[in-house]
């Protein structure tokens, strides 16, 4: 199968270069790497041009109008070519087996919920191309020694197959469509319309694997094998009356078991 990457970002390239730094040294690489840009000024696209030579990257952008990452996305998922997509974020920095780790666990029928590593500031700025090529960013050793406190969430970082599916197998959080990784058959996405383009921040990504899962679409967890370094930022575009109304969304997206949505694709 033909395996893509939809990248969402906004005004951070400095971030977004760091991901890319990790689709670089993939052990599999993708077909294509779609940036899905949600309004970002010339930097991102210069950032783009840049690496376009290295890596297979388009760069799909709309203006800034607040929050529209549902639309960029769906634009994203429309000039899509590849059998079988990722979907992550720019703040995400991924391990050198993270599209291998996709494409091995993929089956029709299903979809992949993967999960992160959330890093604190000062590690996210620390860190560099050569850190993300030699693997050290994603080593406990080089973390701790570099001020990770550690926490119950640093067996993420386990590099140990056997470890990694005895914790998915077991963890009790559900596998559930996260935007920051999450995977999916394109056949399956557009069936399902894409996203619900009224939707703003919070939820957003999960309503689309709600609508999957009601199509009888199973989430596999695999938050413990795709791993990715989470990036720290703010998040200014938070907003309480955009959540309730995402929150009333997918209340209805259950209650009434839609498959698809009128307000996308």
């Amino acid at each position: 199968m033909t395996i893509g990457v939809i990248i969402s970002t906004y005004n951070n390239p400095r971030w977004l270069e760091k991901s890319l730094w990790g689709y670089m040294n993939q052990t599999r690489m993708p077909h294509e790497i779609i940036i899905a840009d949600d309004g970002s000024g010339p930097d991102t696209r210069e950032l783009v041009m840049s690496y376009a030579q290295q890596l297979p990257l388009r760069h799909v952008w709309h203006p800034d109008d607040g929050f529209r990452k549902t639309q960029i996305l769906n634009k994203a998922l429309q000039v899509a070519q590849s059998d079988y997509l990722i979907f992550t974020d720019q703040d995400c920095i991924p391990r050198a087996d993270f599209v291998a780790t996709h494409e091995r666990h993929a089956r029709q029928g299903h979809f992949l919920s993967g999960g992160y590593f959330k890093l604190p500031m000062p590690i996210s700025e620390l860190i560099d191309r050569d850190h993300i090529t030699s693997g050290e960013a994603f080593k406990l050793e080089w973390l701790r020694a570099h001020g990770l406190k550690t926490t119950f969430k640093c067996t993420k970082l386990v590099q140990k197959p056997w470890f990694s599916a005895m914790m998915n197998a077991i963890t009790p959080a559900k596998a559930t469509w996260n935007g920051m990784n999450s995977s999916g058959w394109r056949r399956d996405l557009l069936q399902a319309r894409g996203f619900d383009e009224r939707m703003r921040y919070g939820g957003e990504d999960r309503e689309l694997g709600e609508r999957l899962m009601n199509a009888g679409i199973k989430g596999v967890q695999i938050r413990y094998s795709a791993i990715t370094l989470h990036l720290d930022h703010d998040r200014p575009y938070v907003d309480q009356q955009a959540i309730e109304a995402n929150n009333a969304i997918r209340r209805h997206t259950r209650e009434h078991r839609l498959t698809r949505t009128e307000h996308g694709l």
